[in-house]
């Protein structure tokens, strides 16, 4: 598994404050700071299910696994990848929302690239299907 965030920081942000936000719902093993002309990325790379532990929680204690399983299956962009995005703003309080429009970040989401050889038992990891409000099966840590 390989996963990978960024986040761009605007001239009007808080570097600090960026990296707060990334950090709410990831825990990188590497962090970069790239420049890309006049825009700052924050890069984050980890390789390990266990970089993704906090936005699980965040996703399980919000109760929102069906609708993060729906904008998550959605994500999936070719074999083995999900592409997805996170509203910046909601990350510095520790909130998952997805951002689905280019609009719902004004400040830019928080870019999500996780590459795994079996996607489905990701999802089914992160955001395992519900009934009722009970979680009916949760998938293995994956890849």
């Amino acid at each position: 598994m390989r996963v990978e965030a960024i986040v761009e920081v605007r001239p009007t942000e808080d570097r600090d404050k960026v990296k707060r936000a990334l950090l709410n719902v990831f825990e990188p093993e590497t962090l970069e700071l790239k420049k890309e002309g006049e825009a700052e990325l924050l890069i984050g790379r980890a390789s390990s299910y266990k970089s993704l532990l906090k936005l699980k929680e965040a996703i399980w204690r919000q109760g929102i696994q069906d609708a993060a399983r729906s904008v998550l299956s959605r994500s999936i962009v070719g074999e083995g990848r999900l592409v997805f995005h996170l509203n910046k703003q909601a990350a510095y309080v520790g909130v998952v929302s997805f951002a689905t429009e280019p609009s719902e970040s004004p400040l830019g989401p928080i870019v999500f690239i996780v590459e795994t050889s079996d996607v489905r038992r990701f999802l089914d990891w992160i955001a395992p299907r519900t009934y009722k409000g009970r979680v009916y099966y949760e998938g293995p840590p994956p890849d």
